[in-house]
């Protein structure tokens, strides 16, 4: 495992960034500690804690997923996807919601469905799940607001200045969403082994996550037509994350969180949406390698 923690320090920094990675064999217990225990701030990870509540109350009697729900533009976090990129008044159930939450990383409608479970249902989920660095401290649409506000009057231009990144507050773990890599393999583990709620609700929410549709990073380090893929990303200025579960057709099962920031302020840097698929292959490889030499 040396080796391997390593080699993934080698490639964040070939790629120019810094890097937090926690890999985890669900059905051994195995584990890969790459900076593991350092908080992080979470961006569009945190919905998955939005995902997993949604589900807790469902099954728990206290919401229907079925549940129509009247989303008019006014007041819509914005971004460039779902909800948050159309025009016009929408109807839609929960679970079609948390569909383009999770799919799409729609900022719209994971706030819809954090204003229908509530903060602190989100942080009483993930205490009750053991995440005891993870917490939920604003909606999207007030993390995002923070963004323009220490952007200052020039707006998105201004985020072009590493100054200006460097006062951003949804980029401290201290003051934004936060989590750690190891908090998040954590959860993955327990919706991927129907701790995190019931079997029919943990289903549910592996289909959903199994849905995204961005394929640049996680899954890029895995490009076999027989190995499933399934996570959540999340991205900010300077900032790119995913978590998610690698299946292997053998049964292997391995959640991975990775979570990095780079120097540079471009929004488009394809060596660091990649890495993370190569820090977490790697893992994933020195799970596997181990795990048949313990056979």
């Amino acid at each position: 495992m040396t080796d391997a923690v390593a080699r993934i320090h080698a490639a964040f920094a070939d790629a120019g960034v810094t890097g937090r990675l926690h890999a985890l064999d669900i059905d051994s217990g195995e584990q890969l500690d790459a900076g593991a225990d350092r908080p992080v701030p979470t961006a569009s990870v945190h919905k998955l804690c939005v995902l997993v509540t949604l589900h807790e109350r469902a099954a728990a009697g206290l919401l229907d997923l079925t549940e129509q729900v009247e989303c008019p533009p006014a007041g819509r976090a914005t971004g460039p996807t779902g909800l948050a990129a159309m025009l016009d008044t929408a109807r839609m159930s929960l679970r079609d919601l948390a569909y383009l939450m999770i799919a799409v990383s729609d900022n719209a409608a994971a706030d819809v469905l954090l204003r229908r479970v509530g903060l602190d249902a989100v942080n009483a989920t993930t205490a009750r799940l053991g995440l005891g660095r993870t917490l939920a401290v604003h909606s999207f649409a007030e993390m995002l607001g923070t963004v323009k506000e220490d952007a200052g009057p020039e707006g998105a231009r201004a985020l072009a200045d590493p100054r200006v990144i460097t006062r951003l507050r949804a980029l401290d773990p201290a003051r934004t969403n936060r989590s750690t890599p190891r908090d998040m393999t954590r959860l993955l583990a327990a919706v991927w082994r129907d701790v995190a709620g019931t079997a029919e609700h943990c289903a549910a929410m592996r289909r959903i996550l199994g849905l995204q549709v961005w394929p640049h990073r996680l899954a890029s380090g895995f490009p076999f037509d027989d190995v499933h893929v399934a996570g959540k990303t999340g991205s900010l200025p300077t900032l790119r994350n995913e978590v998610g579960v690698v299946e292997y057709p053998d049964g292997g099962r391995y959640a991975v969180a990775v979570f990095t920031r780079t120097a540079h302020t471009a929004a488009t840097l394809p060596a660091a949406d990649a890495v993370i698929g190569t820090a977490a292959r790697i893992a994933v490889d020195a799970l596997r390698a181990k795990a048949l030499r313990s056979r």
